[in-house]
């Protein structure tokens, strides 16, 4: 008996899905290719990364509600924040890697407006963001 609970134990932890903590001065390299779309600026207007505008600022992303910074999204993060998603660095590391397969994997809309995906360097980039996040942004 004690042998099938360690297993089932073991098995277990090997089942569920595991998210390495990203190293955020590496996320601040790798962000460097979300700048052609996104800016990092902040509520009181100091830019810290000039970026583009075809994507939204992502100053505060984590902890926000999805699709809630001033940007016309696609209907999935509209979906998101409809149901008032909260992005957590695990999310938006899924997310880049393959949005509309993480719309689709939460029950939203697959369209996205997001059409890059960051193959590798995902966790690296939300611990990044993370870095940057506020109570009083308004997130996207």
């Amino acid at each position: 008996m004690k042998l099938t609970r360690t297993a089932t134990m073991a098995f277990l932890a090997l089942a569920a899905p595991a998210f390495a903590e990203g190293d955020a001065a590496e996320g601040e390299r790798v962000f460097n290719n979300c700048k052609a779309c996104h800016m990092l600026e902040t509520p009181d207007g100091e830019t810290i990364v000039r970026g583009g505008r075809v994507g939204p600022n992502l100053y505060g992303v984590i902890g926000s509600v999805a699709g809630s910074a001033d940007f016309a999204y696609g209907n999935g993060l509209q979906d998101a924040q409809d149901a008032d998603f909260v992005w957590t660095e695990e999310a938006v590391a899924a997310y880049v890697a393959d949005p509309k397969a993480w719309l689709d994997e939460q029950g939203y809309a697959t369209q996205s407006k997001m059409t890059y995906r960051l193959r590798k360097g995902g966790e690296d980039v939300a611990a990044y963001l993370a870095t940057l996040s506020s109570a009083d942004s308004d997130g996207s």
